[in-house]
């Protein structure tokens, strides 16, 4: 090949001549749709699937007293608020940060639309114990959405802890330091909101990470993701559920839940 033979073809693969395929070269790899890999649920399926291979239950609540809700995160991107207000859902929980450096970009949207439809509404924080400290992502949450008012229309915040879905399961800590890592959590965010936050957990990760502790059962209300026809069993401490995460593949968005009471119950809840 003669220089200017090669000189052409270097000029092809820069400019694009007719018929020429090429890709300009960025440096880095293309942003995936949805950046975020983890929300309330996203790691229950992958790990235990659909309790007993049952479907989530269809018809009418399987409780005496129930209250339909969902909960969101920017895999969901906007919602639409009005269509899942008029099939029921009541109330909404909203991803609001994970560790100390991420926030959902659809956050506004999201916990500002429920609350406008009409919905109780209250955010949540991803934990990833094993990027820094309790009080750290307890703050970093407080800051960036998780705080709580008093106006009857806004839930405590709660706290995700379930499968690690960037490493070890139970993030490199022993049973002792998941709990005390918690402890710290909530007792900041306590501290700064005057609440006890919800905590979602299921109950195999519980058992296997914190050795089915029963330090909570008595203080922080509890969101259980169980993917079948009941909540079956609950982990340790707890003698009944307050949010029961019934499906992943619900209509509009995906995750729907279910409150374990009237909605009179729900607003005394958002009440504190």
């Amino acid at each position: 090949m003669t220089a200017a033979v090669a000189l052409l073809a270097v000029l092809a693969l820069l400019v694009g001549l007719p018929g020429t395929a090429y890709a300009v070269p960025t440096g880095r790899a293309p942003e995936p749709t949805h950046p975020e890999q983890d929300w309330a649920g996203s790691q229950i399926a992958r790990h235990e699937g659909t309790a007993a291979g049952l479907a989530p239950p269809p018809g009418p609540l399987p409780l005496a007293a129930s209250v339909e809700g969902v909960d969101v995160s920017s895999h969901n991107g906007n919602v639409a608020w009005s269509t899942l207000w008029n099939n029921g859902a009541r109330f909404a929980y909203v991803k609001a940060t994970e560790s100390t450096s991420y926030t959902n970009p659809y956050f506004t949207q999201q916990y500002n639309g429920s609350y406008q439809t009409g919905m109780i509404r209250g955010a949540y924080h991803f934990a990833t114990p094993d990027t820094s400290s309790g009080a750290a992502q307890a703050t970093y949450f407080a800051d960036h959405g998780g705080g709580w008012s008093k106006d009857g229309r806004t839930l405590p915040g709660a706290l995700d802890m379930e499968y690690n879905p960037y490493g070890a399961t139970c993030y490199g800590k022993s049973p002792t330091g998941l709990v005390n890592w918690m402890k710290d959590w909530f007792a900041t965010y306590k501290a700064r909101t005057g609440r006890d936050a919800v905590l979602y957990t299921s109950t195999n990760w519980w058992k296997q990470c914190t050795g089915n502790s029963s330090a909570f059962g008595k203080i922080n209300p509890l969101w259980v993701p169980r993917y079948g026809s009941s909540a079956g069993e609950l982990p340790g401490g707890w003698d009944f559920h307050t949010l029961w995460q019934y499906t992943s593949s619900g209509p509009t968005v995906g995750d729907h839940n279910r409150f374990n009471g009237s909605y009179d119950r729900l607003k005394a809840l958002a009440n504190g």
